[in-house]
């Protein structure tokens, strides 16, 4: 194509000729061959540079620095480069730091413990107000440890009829015995 292009009057005339064949050819896959034959962008060559630099950060500090940490050391060695793109290439290295703290567990994954009855067949709108209530668990992390908290739902007013907190699980945090077993759905 490079040869011809001069005497075609470009890239399409000459796309448009090959076209007519049995092959197919669009501008657009020339240029983007042509892209991929020049030199990497000036950004992909200091990427690959800043890869180095935070993968040998990361294994020399035992693999438990982040993003902000590994930015701090790279800043506090002369490089200048933004916490934003030191995240991005983290990502794309597939590197991360360690996490502190024990991750907090409120279900049981899977079929290992049998489902309540969806007795409102997933419709979760109510005609009136105090005719359908849901429940729900979670919890909250705190300076002190961990909060667990239930509560009721009404929902048609999305108002937490009641709820229940304490700092460990058991069954009678999420009971609801105190809220009537009828007017739970």
């Amino acid at each position: 194509m490079d040869e011809h292009r001069d005497r075609f009057g470009g890239v399409e005339p000459i796309c448009r000729t090959l076209t007519g064949h049995d092959c197919k050819i669009a501008p657009s896959t020339y240029y983007a061959h042509k892209k991929r034959l020049a030199a990497p962008s000036a950004r992909a060559v200091r990427d690959a540079e800043l890869k180095e630099l935070i993968r040998h950060v990361h294994t020399t500090n035992y693999r438990v620095y982040g993003a902000r940490k590994i930015w701090r050391e790279l800043s506090r060695q002369g490089h200048t480069v933004a916490r934003c793109t030191v995240e991005r290439l983290m990502r794309e290295l597939g590197i991360a730091g360690a996490v502190r703290g024990k991750k907090v567990i409120t279900t049981l994954p899977g079929g290992q413990v049998e489902r309540a009855p969806d007795r409102l067949e997933r419709d979760f709108v109510a005609k009136a107000p105090n005719r359908c209530w849901v429940a729900d668990f979670t919890h909250v992390k705190t300076w002190a440890g961990v909060v667990y908290i239930a509560f009721v739902v009404d929902t048609f007013s999305r108002r937490i009829v009641g709820w229940s907190a304490a700092t460990s699980k058991e069954t009678q945090l999420v009971n609801c015995s105190g809220f009537g077993r009828d007017a739970i759905a």
